[in-house]
């Protein structure tokens, strides 16, 4: 973030910044253009808010959106690993991981989760609330797994894939936070 590079291996997390050939900015935006192409030791560069760590073989582990990042006592989870590692279940179909209000812990996990009905109609077993958190435990550190999941009919993505995080935070609040 502070346009340094991130050493190979060093599981440090960085900003990723893409250099050759980048547009010269937004249309009648300057404000837009200025936060994401930015010059580096005289290079210009194309800053969208992934953020990433390098691998010690030089390979690029993409770990998602700052915009949507989880803060939750003190460690920032990446939505994107978490539901990567729910769409690994067997009748997950669709997952998106949401930060809602938490007094001790600054946010609190949720898993917003779309069902294979099919899979469930052909035998599998509907999973728990439970089953589907070790699921996550399971591959991933324990503080990155939900703390709560609620399953959805559908999740509703656009047609170019993306995701309206902040209708799916607004929605658990209002299913998981109590009012007051």
């Amino acid at each position: 973030m502070d346009g340094r590079e991130v050493a190979a291996g060093s599981d440090e997390i960085g900003v990723l910044a893409l250099g050759g050939r980048n547009p010269l900015g937004y249309y009648k935006d300057e404000e837009k253009s200025e936060r994401t192409f930015k010059v580096m030791d005289g290079v210009r560069y194309s800053v969208p808010g992934d953020f990433a760590q390098v691998d010690a073989d030089g390979s690029i582990h993409l770990l998602g959106r700052g915009s949507v990042c989880i803060n939750s006592g003190g460690e920032k989870i990446f939505p994107e690993e978490v539901e990567e590692c729910l769409k690994t279940h067997g009748v997950v179909r669709d997952a998106v991981v949401v930060g809602i209000p938490h007094e001790t812990y600054g946010e609190q996990i949720v898993a917003v989760v779309e069902l294979d009905v099919a899979g469930v109609d052909g035998g599998l077993t509907m999973p728990s609330e439970v089953e589907l958190i070790d699921h996550v435990k399971e591959r991933l550190a324990s503080y990155k797994a939900p703390r709560r999941v609620r399953l959805v009919e559908t999740i509703g993505r656009a047609p170019n894939g993306k995701v309206d995080y902040k209708r799916h935070r607004e929605e658990s609040i209002s299913d998981l936070v109590p009012a007051g």
